[in-house]
């Protein structure tokens, strides 16, 4: 299951992510907001967040206008591997090189069709599980 929330910002490009994400028969959750009123991003990267880390859902997508301050909040959150991705090769490298488990991104940087390659791409790209790259990942959760 991915747990997905938006601030006002990405919450159009949040409900086309949730349509394809219905399309390809995933489950999600979503974690707010459920409007186009201003609202405060923190609340709802930290609500998809706790739903990573507490192993209620397997990844976590979050979008905001930049990708910037929603990011920054999630990776708070102790385990969270929060990545910032605006291109299909970050998706990629932060899932095989760094494991990322919440993929962020910026509605007001990119455009839905963007959007639905980069999620697609995080979400059927493998960790590499090589030596380096877990040796590096627990420097960070040090």
């Amino acid at each position: 299951m991915i747990a997905i929330g938006s601030d006002h910002g990405g919450f159009e490009l949040k409900q086309e992510v949730i349509k394809h994400l219905q399309e390809r028969n995933i489950e999600y959750k979503d974690c707010g907001t459920y409007t186009k009123d201003s609202c405060d991003y923190p609340v709802f990267a930290k609500k998809v967040a706790e739903a990573v880390v507490n192993k209620e859902c397997e990844l976590g997508i979050l979008i905001c206008g930049t990708g910037i301050g929603i990011s920054i909040a999630a990776n708070k959150v102790k385990g969270i591997r929060a990545a910032l991705c605006h291109d299909c090769f970050s998706a990629q490298a932060t899932k095989e090189h760094n494991n990322a488990n919440v993929l962020a991104m910026g509605a007001r940087v990119i455009g839905p069709g963007l959007a639905l390659k980069i999620v697609d791409t995080f979400l059927d790209t493998p960790f590499s599980n090589d030596e380096r790259h877990i040796r590096r990942i627990e420097l960070i959760e040090d």
